[in-house]
C-alpha cells in the first residue's frame, strides 16, 4: 500500500498543519531533500500536549505525544507537498524530550514517532537514522519536539 493508504488504514486523525511561530520556514525543499522544522504535539482540536516527562507525564504519555508530533509532521508534509506519496523515505529524525534530569527513557518516547513513520512508509523506507535527546525545557512547555529530513521521489 502507498503511504496515503497506510495512513487511512491506521485510522489516525491528522491535526491542522501549524503555521510558523517564529522566523523560520516549516518546510524547506532542496533538491530531493525535504527538511521539516521542529514540530510540536498538536492535537486535532489545535491544543498542544504540554508537560515535562518524569514530572507531569510518564513515558507512555510521552510516547503518545511523540506519535502526535509525527502526525503533525505528516500534516505539514501533506500541506506543503499535497501527498505523503511524494516521500521516498525517512532519512533522519531528531527527537527532543522535555524532561527532568533524572528521566532516562528518551529513545522509548521518540519511538512513538519512529513507529508511526515505519507504519506509513514501511520498515525499509520509514526508519532512518535518529537522535533522541532530553531538554530542560521546550517552547510553550510542549512535551516533545521533533524535526525530520525526508528524501523525495
Amino acid at each position: 500500500m502507498s503511504a496515503e493508504q497506510n495512513l487511512i488504514a491506521l485510522g489516525l486523525q491528522l491535526p491542522e498543519a501549524p503555521s510558523a511561530k517564529g522566523v523560520y520556514k516549516p518546510v524547506l525543499i532542496e533538491g530531493k531533500h525535504c527538511y521539516i522544522s521542529g514540530q510540536g504535539p498538536y492535537l486535532p482540536n489545535g491544543d498542544l500536549i504540554k508537560g515535562k516527562l518524569g514530572m507531569d507525564l510518564n513515558q507512555e504519555e510521552g510516547k503518545l505525544a511523540a506519535q502526535q508530533v509525527g502526525l503533525t509532521i505528516l500534516a505539514t508534509l501533506k500541506a506543503y507537498l499535497g501527498s505523503l506519496d511524494k516521500i521516498k523515505r525517512v532519512i533522519k529524525v531528531l527527537g527532543m524530550v522535555n524532561a527532568v534530569p533524572e528521566f532516562e527513557m528518551h529513545p522509548f518516547v521518540i519511538n512513538g514517532c519512529s513507529e508511526l513513520f515505519a507504519k506509513i512508509w514501511g520498515e525499509d523506507n520509514g526508519i532512518g537514522v535518529r537522535s533522541a535527546v532530553g531538554m530542560g525545557s521546550l517552547p510553550n512547555n510542549i512535551s516533545v519536539e521533533i524535526e525530520a529530513l525526508f528524501e523525495l521521489y
